[in-house]
């Protein structure tokens, strides 16, 4: 194997266990943002606009908001390449422990990101039909199903509509997508089951879990021909322990199938809980690391 494919910030302990680096910066899930997480002098902000959608094809009837994040330096003559974000409330937010749209401007400006348009998606909510009842969250069945339903979703709906507007790349090397916890296994879905359309994923402690049957991905990734997928993942020792499985377990799981099956891939274990502190703290380093490769070719 090449030993060059991937940083794991962890070490091997035994057969299967992994555990924490120590790193004596952090006390238990304490993590800051830095400077790229924060709205930086001379650097061009890009524009966000917030919208609405209603599923008629692959979830009928969810209702969901959006936001659309264009960089300053988006050129309509040139493909932008694009990064869809589950959850899409959380990153969005300029003031929120990920504050996305920030780290973007501060790495697009800087070179270490290429120019990539934000597509920042809640998961979908069936409306109440009585006045009496509340609507229906729609976000575990959209994320934790292991089937291609979310990834057409995106390719059937979302992308052809933010297309119509937008010059958008159809490079699948130039497409990302991110998520965190149920939204973190989904964006691995995603790129699973269509690395023809995305390759590159970053996992926020996602939920490699028996939800609805996402442990057995690393089985799946060991007796699978390796995929042209690309994935970050983030993970805390404090992170869940429940009836489902064991989250930081789960993603040790993981890291050790990626490496076991030759993935270009980071695992970065922290000392956090199921939250996003950690996530947040290092976005800026997880994008750099995921985007790489099309900044060095740039």
């Amino acid at each position: 194997m090449n030993s060059n494919r991937h940083t794991i910030h962890v070490a091997i302990l035994g057969l299967a266990m992994l555990t924490l680096k120590a790193n004596s910066a952090y006390a238990i899930d304490d993590y800051t943002l830095g400077p790229d997480s924060i709205v930086q002098e001379g650097v061009p902000q890009g524009t966000v606009t917030q919208g609405q959608w209603t599923s008629e094809k692959i979830f009928p009837g969810t209702v969901r908001d959006y936001w659309i994040y264009v960089p300053a330096q988006y050129n309509a003559d040139k493909p932008a390449c694009v990064m869809v974000f589950q959850d899409g409330g959380s990153y969005v937010n300029p003031e929120g422990q990920q504050r996305a749209t920030v780290v973007m401007d501060n790495l697009i400006h800087k070179g270490e990101m290429p120019v990539t348009i934000g597509i920042f998606l809640s998961p979908g909510v069936v409306p109440a039909t009585e006045p009496d009842q509340k609507p229906r969250n729609n976000r575990s069945f959209e994320y934790d199903t292991l089937s291609d339903q979310y990834a057409k979703f995106l390719l059937e709906e979302i992308l052809p509509f933010v297309g119509e507007s937008y010059n958008l790349t159809e490079d699948p090397d130039e497409r990302a997508i991110c998520g965190i916890s149920s939204g973190g296994i989904c964006s691995w879905t995603v790129a699973w089951e269509h690395p023809e359309a995305f390759r590159k994923v970053l996992s926020q402690i996602g939920s490699f879990t028996n939800i609805r049957g996402g442990h057995v991905y690393p089985a799946l990734i060991r007796k699978t021909e390796r995929k042209p997928i690309r994935v970050f993942l983030q993970e805390g020792s404090n992170d869940l322990d429940n009836l489902h499985g064991n989250w930081p377990l789960a993603n040790q799981q993981m890291a050790a199938a990626l490496n076991f099956a030759g993935y270009d891939y980071e695992f970065v274990m922290g000392d956090g809980a199921h939250s996003g502190k950690h996530g947040g703290a290092i976005l800026p380093e997880s994008l750099r690391w995921l985007w790489k490769d099309r900044v060095e070719e740039k």
